[in-house]
């Protein structure tokens, strides 16, 4: 069992613009024609933040053009939201709030072997990697950028680094990337996290005149676990 980020992004990494559409993803590839499919069909459960449960409600027909169903999920699912929101019916929707790691373990109960997905959004996705409980990240980057928007992945994940596992191109306009979680540093004090080298050219001068690199070299990189909220 595995607990997987599976998303699409544009290539500055965003999610959605900033009002939360999605219509810029929709002419660069088909559904069909991706992983999805055999995707969808290992898992057994999956979770999604009130901003993409909001934005399925809003979109049913594009969600049913797309799919086939205004809710296209016979697995049960959990909706992350601090607010009172509709339910769809006949889908098996539970609303839950606060600690990840609760769901999760309901979650795992739920799917028996199969997988678990997390649907999005980027924060949501974060809670359960801050948790130490994801496991992959399967990211389809379309050919276009947004400049601004709902981020990705809104962490630092670099001590230990994502394991890139896998890329395949999808036509021209996405390409998939696989990357294995490892665990996160659990300390904000990062005592594993290399000191960079001071270089001898990176005079008071130099860092004074804003120089990259001098300014890397005089930093000490650490894990960060701030929270974005959407």
């Amino acid at each position: 069992m595995k607990t997987t980020y599976y998303t699409a992004t544009s290539l500055d990494g965003f999610l959605a613009t900033a009002d939360d559409s999605l219509d810029w993803l929709f002419s660069l590839g088909e559904l069909n024609e991706s992983s999805y499919p055999e995707f969808i069909s290992g898992v057994g459960a999956l979770a999604m933040g009130s901003a993409t449960y909001e934005w399925m409600l809003r979109n049913a027909d594009k969600v049913a053009a797309e799919t086939g169903s205004p809710w296209p999920y016979t697995q049960p699912a959990w909706v992350f939201t601090s607010r009172t929101l509709p339910a769809i019916d006949g889908a098996n929707i539970q609303f839950a709030s606060g600690d990840v790691r609760t769901v999760h373990a309901a979650m795992r109960a739920a799917a028996g072997d199969r997988n678990l997905w997390i649907v999005g959004g980027g924060d949501l996705a974060g809670q359960f990697y801050d948790a130490g409980l994801l496991d992959e990240i399967i990211v389809q980057i379309g050919s276009a950028t947004l400049g601004k928007g709902k981020p990705l992945f809104p962490r630092q994940a670099l001590y230990p680094a994502l394991k890139l596992q896998s890329v395949q191109q999808m036509g021209s306009g996405m390409a998939e990337l696989r990357y294995q979680v490892q665990n996160p540093v659990q300390s904000d004090s990062a005592p594993n996290a290399p000191a960079r080298k001071i270089s001898p050219g990176c005079t008071a001068a130099a860092t004074a005149r804003g120089s990259p690199a001098c300014a890397l070299a005089r930093s000490r990189i650490r894990p960060s676990r701030c929270l974005f909220s959407r």
